[in-house]
């Protein structure tokens, strides 16, 4: 787990005067960086015998990477797993949690009274909780071992570049990972920038009305209690065609399959580019692989249903421009 390569990327942004450098987080274990939090959450538990190899059960609401991380874990250390999702979970990540052996509980009908389908989630949660003997749900919105895990993500950039990090572009959902890596800067008081990047909609930072987005693993319809605000020198958000066309220019021009959030931060890094100073070195975390995207953000035919045709966009000059204001509250 862990030690997941640090690339520069030379043709990301043609005529930039800076570095670029990508943590490829989906050579960890489970393929991705959730698999960090999965394993800092499980074994704090596991050397404290709260959780007990053969006896012990973990249930969590997730439908991606974290249940994916924890599914594995779960399957080496013999404890029991129950994954809560809902029906918008895709067809891949359900064979790969059962693949894992997970007990997988699908939620179909949204909460009463917002309309969203995760208060029901965490309902069945915490009656899974209490009708299960010996049962413990790390709850990556609430659990410090989440930020904690990426103490050593952050770490591994510092060494690799011996400091010299003048920007760091971060996805937020939990914000265990922002949190984590600012952590690790402000106490290894590097001069480091970090630019955390939201979704157009979620209300981690600045709006306060959540709205549904195509593109999971960034945004967040509910402010979570790890969120700091203040671990992000600037924020930059984007729209789901942004990560899409993020996504498609860094496969087309440095052959990097990446996930949906990954070109959350490669659109980022685009928008800010004009106001980097030259010489910078520039670190992206990439969260995930794009292989469990191939029917939505690498499909065609899915984009042109969702957005038209746009693929000048990832044909075209740099950088990704603002997103149309328009088109960003039509995306709520």
């Amino acid at each position: 787990m862990g030690n997941t390569p640090l690339i520069e990327l030379d043709r990301l942004i043609s005529g930039f005067s800076s570095h670029v450098f990508a943590k490829v987080e989906r050579f960890n274990p489970g393929g991705s960086i959730k698999d960090r939090s999965a394993l800092g959450m499980l074994m704090a538990r596991l050397r404290d015998g709260q959780l007990v190899p053969g006896r012990s059960t973990v249930i969590e609401s997730s439908s991606g990477n974290l249940a994916i991380g924890l599914a594995q874990i779960c399957g080496y250390f013999g404890l029991r797993f129950i994954c809560v999702v809902d029906f918008r979970t895709t067809q891949q990540n359900l064979a790969i949690l059962r693949a894992y052996g997970a007990d997988v509980r699908v939620v179909t009908e949204p909460d009463p009274a917002t309309g969203e389908l995760l208060p029901q989630r965490l309902r069945l949660v915490a009656q899974l909780l209490e009708e299960t003997p010996d049962s413990y749900c790390p709850d990556q919105y609430t659990n410090p071992l989440n930020p904690q895990a990426h103490l050593t993500t952050m770490a591994e950039i510092d060494t690799a570049l011996d400091g010299r990090i003048d920007y760091l572009v971060v996805s937020a959902g939990t914000t265990g990972t922002l949190g984590g890596c600012a952590e690790y800067i402000r106490r290894r008081k590097l001069p480091t920038k970090v630019v955390a990047v939201d979704a157009i909609g979620s209300v981690l930072f600045g709006s306060t009305v959540a709205c549904e987005r195509l593109i999971p693993g960034h945004g967040n319809s509910v402010p979570p209690r790890l969120l700091r605000r203040e671990d992000a020198h600037r924020v930059v958000h984007v729209s789901d065609l942004d990560c899409v066309v993020g996504c498609r220019r860094l496969v087309q021009r440095e052959a990097v399959l990446a996930g949906g959030s990954s070109g959350a931060v490669v659109a980022a890094l685009g928008r800010i580019a004009a106001e980097i100073p030259p010489g910078s070195n520039c670190v992206l975390i990439l969260p995930d692989g794009g292989d469990r995207y191939l029917d939505t953000v690498y499909d065609d035919q899915w984009v042109r249903h969702h957005f038209g045709e746009v693929s000048h966009l990832w044909k075209g000059p740099n950088p990704i421009p603002e997103p149309d204001q328009r088109k960003a509250s039509a995306q709520c």
